[in-house]
This record gives C-alpha cells, structure tokens and sequence, in this order.
C-alpha cells in the first residue's frame, strides 16, 4: 500500500467519524427529548421506558451512526497515530455545534464559535503533520524488543 493511498483512507475515516460520531449523538439526543420524561420506579415503569426508547427511530437511527463512528475510529487508529487520529477527528466540535443550531434548534453563541474555530485552527496545525510515525513493522519489532526487556 502506498504512503498517498494509506493517507486518503485515513483522512476519508476521519471525516466519516466527524460527521456520524456528532449526528449520531444528536439523534440520540432528539429521540429521548422526543419520548419526554421517563420514570424508572415502579419495575413496571422501567420496562414502559425500555420499550419506548426501543421504538424510537431517531435512537436507533442515532445508535447505527455511532457504531458507524466507532468502526472508522476503530480503523483510523489502525491506520494512523493516536496522537493525529484524535486532535484531527476534533472537527466534530464543529457539527456538534451546527447540528445543535439546525435539528434540536439551540442558540450557538458567538463566543461558542470562536471557541470551536479555535479548536480547527488546532486541527489544521495537527493535520499538516504525517499521519503515521512508525511502520507496523518499526511497531512490532518494539513491543518484541520491550517483552525481551521485561522478561
């Protein structure tokens, strides 16, 4: 696999957790302001509430885009270092704050944007350092070298 290819793929599976991680929150989000106040006590009542949540849409909608999140930061992390995998996939700060403002209709104030237009301004310093520091190979060898030092 080719050093451009192994990039595209990893920046492709950031962007893919930059969007479903925050849309599948928000779904999550508006599926339970959806079901209104849930009662846990009597048991009867924890089922009644088990069996709404499990009806909803927008929730399972909501879990499918977060197991989706989960899979790519799964493989982005494979791919790349944690150290770049994690500031970069920060972005989502950002559709957080404008899913918020167009599907649960909340008020994102200017000190809110400045704060996340920090936080890109971060991403954008990270995200022009290489992705990956050490070869699978460079990576095996040290976990070898350190079980023979501990050993």
């Amino acid at each position: 696999m080719t050093q451009p290819a192994s990039h595209f793929k990893t920046y492709l599976l950031i962007g893919v957790m930059i969007l479903a991680g925050p849309l599948g929150n928000v779904l999550l989000g508006k599926g339970m302001k959806g079901i209104g106040t849930l009662a846990i006590w009597p048991p009867m009542e924890l089922l009644r509430t088990g069996e709404k949540i499990l009806s909803s849409p927008s929730i399972w909608l909501g879990i499918a885009s977060l197991v989706t999140f989960f899979l790519a930061y799964m493989l982005a992390l494979s791919w790349a270092d944690y150290s770049f995998v994690q500031p970069a996939s920060s972005l989502a700060y950002g559709v957080v704050a404008l899913l918020g403002y167009l599907m649960l209709g909340e008020h994102v104030s200017l000190v809110r944007w400045a704060g996340i237009a920090v936080i890109c301004l971060g991403v954008f310093v990270v995200g022009r350092t290489n992705p990956k520091t050490t070869s699978r190979q460079e990576t095996a060898d040290g976990a070898e070298n350190h079980a023979m030092e501990t050993a």
